[in-house]
């Protein structure tokens, strides 16, 4: 049945404000192309979201016309301010934006793992609070939580998880306490780095993908025909559980060690590189995990290789770079670990694409994915690309912004306001 006048107005609507949020401030004449819609129609939505306070006068085209220059319609990006938290097991990290997205401020506060669980609740919301406050952000209208664990599919809530500790749970009802008109919503962080991986990063010519995220901890996401998949109790991706060759023993339903995180998590890695001589300088000037700063140094290792030498194999011939050898060896193996994990993903999903993610995924870069690939393709039959992260451990707060983005859109641009 055809659509009732008020439902058209509706989805004429929300079609504009998609476009203007997708491509920016428009002119009346690029929304009737865009949009396919007729001049009056265009016009008659243009002055109905003016009215009701989501679009406004933000310029001029500058296109010399015999008449005035056309105006320029923008999204009102003060309509409603956007917050979103990177909670890791060490400290917090708040975005606070507008609702196009523009980042107003940003502050981290960490948290040691011998800070009582009221003290670090208390340490996240003041955070929280000063931000909000220093970008003249309140009240907030939505904020989203991204933190490591698993998100209960029915209730929305991060389930208690071994290992993590108590005040991330505590932390969601104390944001909702403090921000009693905010929608609060949490998310795997697993799962954001993925969305922010497809819409800004490595995977955003793929709508099938797996997103190995390589940090602190371990884990992994699945995109399948455009959707992110959390299963049945919302532990998609927990492949740190993954029993694999190599370990001295089996995952248990308590814990990870003796699975894929006993390979590939960040402590296996600095293991594996102390084994093969690597570590870290005593007095360290990033963040960013050890093991992360291991795989970057011996990255850069083997490419600034000296030139002007050959291979002891190539009698004749141009001049080669010699890798370190131990940089070389080092790689080669956290190669050989990740493809175990990476090869069953591919035998089960058939993703045709894995992104390896976290701040050690982007260290590794091409190094890393090119090693990890040319493995992937004797070991599975099925072909599949291997991408480093465009975002590294950026990626968990940039997918929590979008999603705030997102859900904060969506509630105002579906809403009944505009029948004026």
């Amino acid at each position: 049945m055809p659509a009732s006048p008020s439902t058209a107005r509706v989805i004429n609507d929300r079609l504009a404000l998609r476009l203007l949020q997708r491509e920016g401030p428009l002119t009346a004449g690029r929304l009737k192309e865009l949009t396919g819609l007729s001049r009056p129609t265009v016009a008659d939505l243009v002055e109905r979201l003016t009215a009701s306070g989501l679009v406004e006068v933000a310029g001029e085209s500058g296109e010399q016309r015999r008449g005035p220059n056309a105006k320029l319609y923008g999204i009102v990006a003060g309509r409603a301010h956007l917050a979103a938290l990177d909670v890791r097991t060490e400290g917090v990290t708040v975005l606070v934006s507008d609702l196009v997205g523009r980042v107003l401020a940003e502050a981290s506060v960490p948290i040691g793992g011998d800070t009582g669980t009221g003290t670090a609740v208390e340490r996240a919301v003041a955070l929280v609070e000063r931000a909000v406050k220093g970008a003249e952000a309140d009240p907030l209208h939505t904020l989203v939580v991204g933190a490591p664990g698993l998100v209960d599919p029915v209730s929305g809530e991060l389930r208690d998880s071994g290992g993590l500790p108590e005040w991330h749970r505590r932390l969601v009802a104390a944001l909702q306490e403090r921000f009693p008109d905010a929608r609060v919503h949490v998310e795997n962080e697993t799962n954001l780095a993925a969305l922010a991986e497809q819409r800004e990063g490595a995977a955003g010519d793929r709508d099938t993908f797996v997103l190995l995220w390589l940090g602190h901890g371990i884990g992994a996401a699945v995109v399948l025909d455009g959707d992110l998949r959390r299963g049945a109790s919302g532990g998609t991706g927990e492949i740190g559980f993954l029993p694999v060759p190599g370990t001295d023993g089996l995952p248990s339903a308590t814990g990870c060690e003796g699975g894929f995180h006993s390979l590939a998590g960040s402590a296996a890695i600095t293991a594996l590189a102390g084994e093969h001589g690597l570590t870290a300088p005593a007095r360290r000037r990033t963040d960013e995990p050890v093991a992360a700063e291991l795989v970057r140094r011996a990255v850069d290792a083997v490419r600034s290789a000296p030139a002007g030498r050959r291979a002891p194999a190539d009698a004749a011939g141009p001049a080669e770079r010699v890798p370190d050898p131990a940089a070389d060896r080092f790689l080669d193996a956290l190669a050989d670990r990740l493809t175990l994990g990476a090869a069953s993903v591919v035998a089960v999903l058939d993703p045709g694409c894995v992104v390896l993610g976290g701040e050690v995924g982007r260290a590794g870069g091409d190094e890393l994915a090119l090693r990890v690939a040319g493995r992937l393709r004797r070991m599975a039959p099925l072909p599949t690309r291997v991408r480093p992260s465009a975002l590294g451990g950026g990626a968990v707060l940039r997918g929590a912004l979008l999603t705030a983005r997102e859900c904060a859109q969506d509630e105002l641009f579906g809403s009944g306001e505009r029948e004026v």
